[in-house]
């Protein structure tokens, strides 16, 4: 989670930083890097949800809508992380066609931004009851 919330935060200081400036290379790549990784993240998270045993507890014991902690594992924690990949997937696509730096730049900030929001709300932190036993790391 650290690399993700990192890279996006990179992303969007750095879009919002260069906003009227050319778009480059490098800045290409670290919106690309934050994508791969974001979709590498998706892609664990997914087999985790199937596989794990804490999972497997929430799904036999039932009630997941009553339980909030079941709740947000079940449901929340999956369809924010989803919704965040889809929407930086959109971003990077729309900012890739576009013609104007500024026009990159502009899709690349707002896109990330709301994925990266949407990913600090759906993570179980330690302060949440969802995440009270799970530390930081």
């Amino acid at each position: 989670r650290w690399l993700i919330i990192i890279l996006l935060l990179a992303t969007v200081i750095d879009s919002a930083v260069r906003m009227y400036r050319p778009f480059k290379e490098n800045e290409k790549k670290l919106a690309l890097f934050a994508l791969i990784t974001m979709h590498t993240q998706l892609l664990i998270g997914l087999v985790l949800y199937f596989i794990s045993p804490n999972m497997q507890g929430f799904f036999a014991k039932g009630g997941i809508m009553k339980d909030s902690v079941a709740r947000f594992f079940v449901v929340e924690h999956l369809l924010g992380m989803v919704l965040a990949a889809v929407i930086i997937t959109v971003g990077y696509s729309k900012a890739k066609k576009q013609a104007e730096s500024w026009a990159k730049h502009k899709f690349l900030f707002y896109h990330y931004l709301f994925a990266l929001l949407i990913i600090l709300f759906s993570i179980p932190w330690p302060f949440r009851q969802a995440g009270a036993n799970l530390g930081w790391f």
